[in-house]
């Protein structure tokens, strides 16, 4: 956020028709960002921008105050990223458009994370919820971070699975991330707890974009593209899931397909898949076998939580990933609320529990 260049990365996401495509000409074309904002016309002719492109460029950056914009996210508490950044998902940037900018509130992922897109129709059976439910929640047990869409349907349902299972989930949204703005307005709240619990919501749209139809498929490529593979829950013939393997497919990402019944419209995409090559997936193991993600929960074990004193050893012996009360600890233990109160302010300055809300706790991994 403070280098002086994220203005002009900003100002030319706030542009509409300036694209990845258009954007990586300019990119070329310029000497920096302060020159690609500031281009004059003939450059933008010479470098077969249309009319109509041409005009709104102009017009646009003559309205854009650069620095109001800047403050605003900053007040938002949304972080700016460009492709410069050390911090841009490595695998999303390997993908043949990634977006120039992105926007996101929360903790971004490392790359050393694993991370797995689960998505699947908006319209959903029992199964299909179930499916997502069980898959999902075994996933982060494993120490995956869930990638989706937020929408409304498996998207939201893979959300909250992994949050029930004290796991990371990353929401990927079609239009600009400030609270006001999060669509669809019922996963407001879902949007917050994604955020508080160590994940993110990400977008490649500033501040003020409306959730416009067009933005949906581009937003798919993201979800895709920041992980190592998508599982597609359920889909219908023609459903928005069906994008995103396509792009996952494009990306040589691996693609996954719950096998669903040959009755149900919502099975017809995903059976679809399976016939066409997508690996069938009944359990968590599938994927993480697929994967080779042995390493995935390896490396979990390696970081396996220890005691340092007495007094921590007796509370981990209570603790999983799973929230407890403290009051429930202090029971189990027959330790005095005094000491069990002191030593879950000290583990979770280690990073060993985390406090989940209401004297809640669990293993912070």
């Amino acid at each position: 956020m403070s280098n002086k260049n994220t203005k002009y990365w900003l100002g030319l996401a706030k542009i509409p028709c300036i694209g990845p495509k258009r954007f990586s000409k300019l990119y070329k074309f310029c000497s920096s960002l302060e020159d690609a904002w500031n281009v004059p016309m003939t450059k933008l002719e010479q470098l077969g921008f249309g009319e109509k492109c041409i005009a709104e460029f102009i017009r646009m950056r003559a309205e854009i105050n650069l620095d109001q914009e800047m403050e605003n996210h900053e007040k938002e508490g949304i972080t700016i990223l460009t492709l410069e950044d050390e911090k841009y998902p490595k695998l999303l940037k390997e993908v043949y458009d990634p977006p120039p900018t992105l926007f996101y509130r929360g903790a971004l992922p490392n790359d050393d994370d694993f991370l797995l897109a689960v998505i699947g129709s908006r319209k959903f059976s029992e199964y299909g919820k179930q499916a997502a439910q069980i898959i999902t929640s075994e996933l982060a047990r494993n120490g995956i971070i869930i990638v989706s869409g937020l929408a409304l349907g498996i998207d939201a349902i893979a959300h909250q699975a992994c949050l029930d299972a004290c796991g990371k989930t990353v929401a990927v949204l079609g239009c600009g991330i400030e609270k006001i703005n999060i669509y669809p307005v019922h996963n407001r709240m879902l949007s917050e707890k994604i955020i508080n619990t160590g994940g993110c919501i990400i977008s490649e749209h500033p501040i003020g974009t409306p959730p416009y139809k067009q933005h949906f498929p581009q937003r798919n490529r993201v979800i895709s593209g920041l992980s190592l593979g998508t599982l597609i829950v359920e889909a219908a013939e023609k459903s928005g899931a069906l994008i995103t393997a396509r792009h996952a497919l494009d990306q040589n990402r691996e693609v996954f397909a719950v096998p669903g019944t040959i009755t149900s419209e919502t099975s017809f995409g995903t059976n679809n898949l399976i016939k066409m090559g997508a690996h069938p997936v009944t359990n968590a193991q599938d994927i993480l076998d697929a994967l080779n993600l042995k390493q995935a929960t390896d490396y979990i074990a390696a970081q396996k939580i220890t005691a340092d004193s007495a007094d921590e050893a007796k509370i981990l012996e209570h603790l999983s990933l799973e929230p407890i009360h403290a009051d429930e600890l202090t029971r189990l233990t027959k330790m005095p609320t005094s000491a069990i109160n002191a030593t879950l302010t000290l583990m979770e300055m280690k990073g060993k529990v985390k406090h989940i809300g209401a004297m809640k706790y669990a293993l912070a991994r």
